[in-house]
C-alpha cells in the first residue's frame, strides 16, 4: 500500500509508517491544519501542547496520531499506562474509546476505559496488567489515587503523555482545580514532568488556558490555534411574548389531551416555540439546547405530544445528566443513526465532543449561558461543508401596567443579542484566575492522606500549594484550613506530626461520593417496572399520586420509598416537569457592557425576526424613557432601582457595599433594588460610597449569610470561607470603578434634579461672597437615607465672613434608635449612652446656623438630615443658603483620585485629623472651603448662587 504523504503535508513524513497507512485507509486528502501543526511538538514529547480548534476539526487525531506514532516507534519496556486521556464526560470517553480502538487496532497499543459504568472485573484486569492508553474521568482518577495509592507508581511509571479533552469545560471550576491537582500528582507518581496535551474548541484567552494546563509555566506551553473553522452561519433570533395559560390556550387542546389541566403548566409562548420547533426540525437531525433539565422535559413532552396527535413517529428524545445511562445512550445512538431523523432536547450534556455526527441545525431556547458555550453548541452544526444553522428562541413578559421596569428593558433578548455579537467578533469568556478553591483543596488533602497512608503538613503544603495548583493559598491559610479540618474530625495529627484521617474523614473518604469535587444532592431513583429512568433531587416535594414529566414521558407516582430512595412510577396522561436544583451561570462583565452598547445603538441586527425586533425596540425605548444613558437611578414606588449594567461579580460587590451601609438590596434582572430608599437617598449613597473607602472584599464577603457553595465548604471556617468567597465571587476594583461612574451620573443628571423639576423650584438666590458668615457642618448618622437617618454625632465650625474661625461646636447625639453602621462612624450604642438627644441641642444648633451659609462636603444630604431632625422636634429653620464643597471641588479643586472628602483634602495637602469623626471631617471641609474661596477670588468671582440646595459661584448678579 502506498504511504506517500497527503498533498502538501510535511508533518505526515514524521509519523510512523503504520500511522501513515492508517491515514491513507481513511482516504484523507490532507491533514487538517491543527493536525499538521501538532505532529512535531507532540512527537517531541518534551513540551506541553495546547490545541484550540473548531468542533469536528480533528483535535483528537491531532493529539493521538503523533502519540500513537511515538508509542509505536518506542514502545514502553515495562508495564504501565503510556498515555492517559482525561475527559469530563463518561459518554465522551465511550465515544472516543471506539475511535481510538480503531486507530490502535493494528499498533499493539491497548485502549481501555475506566469510569463508573465499567465493571469491577475489567478494572481489576487493568490494574494487574496496565498497558497502552487509559481513558478516564477526573473522578475515577481520584478514586484510583485513593484506593490504589500504593500501586500508582507501577500504574504510571512509564507514562509518556496526559491528554485533557474539552479543556475549557474545566477552567475556573472546582472540578478544574481537582484536575490540575491530579495532573500534578501524576507527575509526582511518574517521578518526572509528563507532557500534557490540552484539547478545546473554544478558548478566548490562550495565555490563561496555557497557564491552566501547566500552572506557573504557561509561557512554556506550545499553543496551536486553528482558525480553519470559517463557515457560513445561518442565524435567526426569534422573539416571543410570554402568555400565561388561559381559556384561549386550553382551546388548543384536542381530545387526545383529556388530562389538560392544572398539571400542564406551559405558558402560551412555550406552545408557540414548540410549534415552530416541530414544524422546522421534524424530519432532520437536530439539537435543541434548553437552559435547565426541567425545560428539557417540558419541551420534549410538548414535541412528543405533537407527534402523537398527528400519528407520526416520535422524533424527539431528551438528554440530561439525571437520566439513566441507557436512556442517554439511546438518544446518542439515535443521533448517530442516519436511517431515522431525530432531534435531541438537551442541556450541556451534548454540548461537548460526543461523536453524534453532524446535525442539520442547533436550537437554543432561552438566553445562552455564555459566549463560549454558544460557540461550542454552534459547532455541532454544519460539519460537512454546509452552513452552520442556529435558531435562538427568547421569550419576554407581556407589557402590562404592572410590569416591573427591569422587565421593560427586555434584558434576556438584549443579553442574547450581546452574546451573539461577541460570538461573531470571536470573543470568549476568560477563566477566573483568582479563586482559592479551598473546597477542592480539602478534598485533595484527604486524598493525599489516603494515597500515602499519612502525610506531614509540610509535605502536603509543598505538594499541593508550593508546587501544585493551589498556589494562591499561602502557608498561613493552609495552616488555618488544617485546623478547621481537625475541628471537624476530618483529620488528626500524630505525635510525630503525620496527618491521618480522623473519624469523620475515614467515613467521608470511604464513600463513593468523595471522588467528585462538585456537590450533588441526594437523589431518588425513578423506576418503572423495574427499569431505572433516572434520578431526581429530593429538594422538591413529590407526594404519592402526583403527576410528573420525566425522560420525555408522563408518569404518575405510585410509591415513594424514603429508605431506599426509590420512586415507583406508572405511565399517565398528565404531569408537570420536575424542578431541579441549580443556579444560572454568572454573566461576564463584557456581556453587560455590550448590552449597554446595544441599548444605546439604533442598528437592528439582521438576524432578528419581527417580534424580536419589536422587543428590542421596546427595550431601547424603556432605556431612553428611564434616561439610563445619563442617569442609572429609577424610582419605583417606595423603592429605587439602580442599573449598573455590569457583570454579576461587580453587581454582587456593589450590592454588598450598599448592604454594609444598612441598605436592603435585592436583584431584579439587571437591576439592583434598594428597598425603602428614595432616588435622592440613592444618589447620596452613591456619592458617599464614592467619597469613602469601600470595605475590603473579605469584609464584604463576611456580610454574605450563606457562603457555603462548594462541596466541602461545610467543614471550612467562616474566616476562610469569607476569603474564598471574596476571591471567587467579588470584584472590588470593578465595583469601585462602577460606583465612581454611577455617582458622577447620578449627581450630574440624577433623580434629585428631576424631583426639583417636578416641584416648584424657588428662584435662584444670590449673595456677595464675604458678606455672610459660614457654618461648616458634618454629621454622622444611622442611615444613608436622609429621610430615615438620625444624627449620632454633629460638628459645626462657625466662620466669620472673611473665613476665619469663630466658634466650634461638637457633640455625640443619642439617636433614640440603633446607631446603624458602627463600622463607618465608630460609635456603638454604649458610646451614646447618656448623650443629649437632638431635641436637647436643637436650640444651640439653630443659633450656630442662624444667618450663615451652611457648608458641607455633601450639602444636600446634611441639609435634609438637619431638616428632618428639626421637624421631629417641631422646629422649622430658616430657608438656609448652602454651599457644597464637593460641587466646588469639580471647579476649583486640584486633580484628585476621587471627589470624596479625604481624596480632595489629600490633593490640597490637607492633613485630615480624626477622619470619620464629625469634627475631623468638618475641619477638613473648612480648609477646602477656604482654599476654594481664595481661588474663586483669584478668578474675580463675586457672587454665591444657590440652585436646588447646592451652592455655586459666579461673576455677576
Amino acid at each position: 500500500m502506498t504511504t506517500s504523504p497527503p498533498s502538501g503535508s510535511s508533518a505526515f513524513e514524521l509519523l510512523h509508517s503504520k500511522i501513515q497507512r492508517w491515514i491513507w485507509k481513511q482516504e484523507w486528502p490532507e491533514l487538517r491544519p491543527a493536525q499538521e501543526a501538532a505532529v512535531a511538538p507532540v512527537l517531541a514529547g518534551d513540551t506541553d501542547v495546547l490545541i484550540a480548534a473548531a468542533t469536528a476539526s480533528g483535535k483528537t487525531e491531532a493529539a493521538f496520531l503523533p502519540i500513537c506514532s511515538a508509542l509505536t516507534a518506542d514502545p514502553p519496556q515495562s508495564s504501565g499506562f503510556a498515555a492517559i486521556y482525561i475527559s469530563p464526560l463518561k459518554a465522551l470517553i465511550n465515544d472516543q474509546y471506539g475511535r481510538l480502538d480503531e486507530l490502535c487496532e493494528h499498533l499493539d497499543i491497548p485502549v481501555a476505559r475506566w469510569h463508573g459504568d465499567v465493571g469491577a472485573n475489567l478494572k481489576s484486569k487493568l490494574i494487574d496488567r496496565p498497558r497502552g492508553i487509559l481513558l478516564i474521568t477526573p473522578e475515577s482518577l481520584e478514586a484510583m489515587f485513593v484506593l490504589r495509592g500504593w500501586k500508582m507508581r507501577d500504574l504510571v511509571g512509564v507514562l509518556r503523555y496526559v491528554v485533557i479533552d474539552e479543556l475549557h469545560s474545566f477552567m475556573g471550576t472546582e472540578r478544574g482545580a481537582q484536575l490540575q491537582s491530579l495532573m500534578h500528582r501524576l507527575d509526582l507518581a511518574a517521578r518526572r514532568r509528563v507532557p500534557r496535551v490540552g484539547l478545546s474548541a473554544t478558548l478566548g484567552d490562550m495565555r490563561a488556558a496555557a497557564d491552566f494546563l501547566r500552572p506557573g509555566n504557561g509561557d512554556q506551553v506550545t499553543t496551536i490555534v486553528s482558525n480553519a473553522d470559517a463557515q457560513e452561519l445561518q442565524l435567526q433570533l426569534r422573539g416571543y411574548v410570554e402568555i400565561q395559560p388561559g381559556l384561549d390556550v386550553r382551546k388548543r387542546a384536542t381530545d387526545a389531551d383529556a388530562e389538560w389541566g392544572a398539571n400542564n403548566v406551559a405558558s402560551g409562548d412555550r406552545f408557540d416555540i414548540a410549534d415552530h420547533l416541530f414544524a422546522t426540525l421534524r424530519g432532520s437531525h437536530n439539537l435543541i439546547f434548553a437552559n435547565s433539565r426541567g425545560a428539557v422535559e417540558q419541551y420534549t413532552d410538548l414535541l412528543s405530544r405533537r407527534c402523537d396527535r398527528l400519528g407520526v413517529p416520535n422524533e424527539f428524545v431528551p438528554h440530561h445528566g439525571n437520566l439513566s445511562k441507557d436512556i442517554r445512550e439511546h438518544a446518542e445512538s439515535r443521533l448517530k443513526d442516519r436511517s431515522r431523523p431525530v432531534t435531541a432536547v438537551c442541556t450541556s450534556t451534548l454540548e461537548m465532543g460526543i461523536d453524534i455526527g453532524s446535525v442539520s441545525s442547533v436550537a437554543q431556547v432561552g438566553a445562552p449561558p455564555g459566549v463560549a458555550a454558544l460557540r461550542q453548541r454552534l459547532g455541532r452544526s454544519g460539519r460537512r461543508g454546509g452552513p452552520a444553522i442556529l435558531r435562538v428562541y427568547i421569550s419576554e413578559p407581556e407589557l402590562t401596567p404592572t410590569l416591573h421596569p427591569a422587565d421593560e428593558l427586555r434584558a434576556q433578548l438584549v443579553q442574547t443579542v450581546a452574546t451573539i455579537e461577541l460570538l461573531l467578533r470571536r470573543w470568549y469568556e476568560p477563566p477566573h484566575g483568582k479563586a482559592l478553591h479551598l473546597s477542592t483543596l480539602v478534598q485533595q488533602i484527604l486524598s493525599l492522606i489516603a494515597q500515602f497512608g499519612g502525610i506531614t503538613p509540610n509535605d502536603a503544603y509543598r505538594t499541593l500549594c508550593v508546587q501544585g495548583p493551589f498556589r494562591a493559598v499561602d502557608g498561613t491559610t493552609f495552616a488555618a484550613l488544617l485546623r478547621d479540618l481537625g475541628a471537624c474530625e476530618l483529620i488528626r495529627q500524630e505525635n510525630d506530626g503525620i496527618l491521618l484521617h480522623g473519624e469523620s474523614g475515614e467515613r467521608l473518604v470511604n464513600h463513593y461520593t468523595f471522588y467528585a469535587a462538585f456537590a450533588a444532592p441526594t437523589e431518588y431513583r425513578i423506576v418503572n417496572g423495574g427499569r431505572t429512568l433516572g434520578s431526581l433531587p429530593i429538594e422538591q416535594s413529590l407526594p404519592e399520586g402526583a403527576l410528573l414529566i420525566f425522560a420525555g414521558r408522563r408518569w404518575r407516582i405510585l410509591t415513594i420509598d424514603t429508605h431506599a430512595k426509590v420512586i415507583e412510577v406508572a405511565p399517565a396522561s398528565g404531569g408537570r416537569p420536575p424542578s431541579f436544583a441549580g443556579t444560572g451561570p454568572e454573566v461576564h462583565d463584557r456581556i453587560r457592557t455590550e448590552m449597554r452598547r446595544i441599548y444605546e445603538d439604533s442598528a437592528v441586527p439582521v438576524y432578528l425576526d419581527a417580534t424580536a425586533q419589536k422587543l428590542l425596540e421596546q427595550g431601547r425605548a424603556a432605556y431612553r424613557r428611564f434616561e439610563l444613558g445619563d442617569n442609572p437611578i429609577v424610582g419605583y414606588g417606595s423603592d429605587t432601582l439602580l442599573f449598573p449594567l455590569r457583570g454579576d461579580a461587580i453587581m454582587t460587590t456593589l450590592a454588598l457595599a450598599m448592604h454594609a451601609k444598612g441598605v436592603s438590596v435585592g436583584r431584579q434582572s439587571i437591576a439592583l433594588t434598594l428597598s425603602g430608599v428614595s432616588p435622592q437617598a440613592t444618589t447620596d449613597l452613591l456619592t458617599e460610597l464614592n467619597e469613602s473607602e469601600l470595605p475590603g472584599a473579605v469584609d464584604l464577603a463576611r456580610l454574605v449569610q450563606e457562603k457555603r457553595i462548594d462541596k466541602y465548604d461545610e467543614v471550612i471556617g467562616d474566616e476562610l470561607l469569607a476569603r474564598s468567597y471574596a476571591a471567587h465571587r467579588l470584584d472590588l476594583p470593578g465595583a469601585q470603578e462602577t460606583i465612581a461612574r454611577l455617582a458622577e451620573q447620578a449627581t450630574s443628571a440624577g433623580p434629585a434634579q428631576l424631583q426639583i423639576a417636578k416641584s416648584s423650584v424657588r428662584s435662584t438666590r444670590r449673595h456677595r461672597i464675604g458678606s455672610l458668615p459660614y457654618a461648616v457642618i458634618d454629621v454622622e448618622t444611622t442611615s444613608i437615607d436622609a429621610r430615615k437617618a438620625r444624627i449620632v454625632e454633629i460638628a459645626i465650625i462657625r466662620l466669620r465672613p472673611d473665613g476665619s474661625e469663630e466658634r466650634v461646636y461638637a457633640t455625640v447625639v443619642d439617636p433614640e434608635t440603633d446607631p446603624g453602621p458602627t463600622h463607618v462612624h465608630g460609635l456603638a450604642a454604649a458610646d451614646l449612652t447618656g448623650a443629649p438627644r437632638f431635641a436637647d441641642i436643637a436650640g444651640d444648633v439653630a443659633a450656630l446656623l442662624h444667618g450663615a451659609v451652611l457648608v458641607a462636603h455633601h450639602a444636600r444630604y446634611d441639609m435634609e438630615v438637619l431638616s428632618a431632625e428639626f421637624a421631629r422636634v417641631g422646629m422649622a429653620p430658616d430657608d438656609l443658603l448652602s454651599l457644597c464643597t464637593l460641587t466646588l471641588s469639580r471647579r476649583f479643586g486640584s486633580p484628585a483620585r476621587s471627589q470624596r472628602l479625604a481624596d480632595c483634602a489629600q490633593a490640597e495637602g490637607i492633613d485630615v485629623v480624626g477622619a470619620h469623626t464629625a469634627e475631623g471631617d468638618a475641619r477638613a471641609c473648612m480648609k477646602l472651603l477656604q482654599i476654594y474661596i481664595k481661588r474663586a477670588a483669584e478668578q474675580n468671582l463675586q457672587w454665591l448662587d444657590e440652585i436646588g440646595a447646592v451652592g455655586a459661584l459666579s461673576r455677576s448678579a
